[in-house]
């Protein structure tokens, strides 16, 4: 692959992200970004036609469940648990004064 990066871009780069780099810093960047660019060549060469195009790696679907009662309003059940009880309902100490 050719070299597409010059000095200008790499100046460029500096000043966008503000870092001052010694020349064998931004040799070693050049070389990096470099090869990422070849990478992307790389993958540019696939033959993607017949591949469907997608939003999320994973099948999206509803998670949500219906709102379904499924134990009912068994009063005297639930209370037969509380500690105390007055008038049908759970008695619980009084928190203000």
């Amino acid at each position: 692959m050719a070299n597409v990066i010059s000095d200008e871009t790499m100046e460029y780069v500096g000043i966008l992200a503000k870092l001052e780099l010694k020349d064998e810093e931004k040799e070693s960047a050049r070389q990096d970004m470099q090869k990422m660019l070849d990478y992307v060549d790389k993958l540019n060469e696939l033959d993607t036609s017949k591949v469907e195009p997608m939003t999320h790696i994973f099948e999206m679907g509803n998670v949500f469940r219906e709102d379904e009662v499924t134990n009912g309003d068994d009063r005297d059940a639930m209370l037969a648990n509380a500690p105390e009880v007055k008038e049908g309902q759970y008695k619980v100490p009084k928190t203000v004064e």
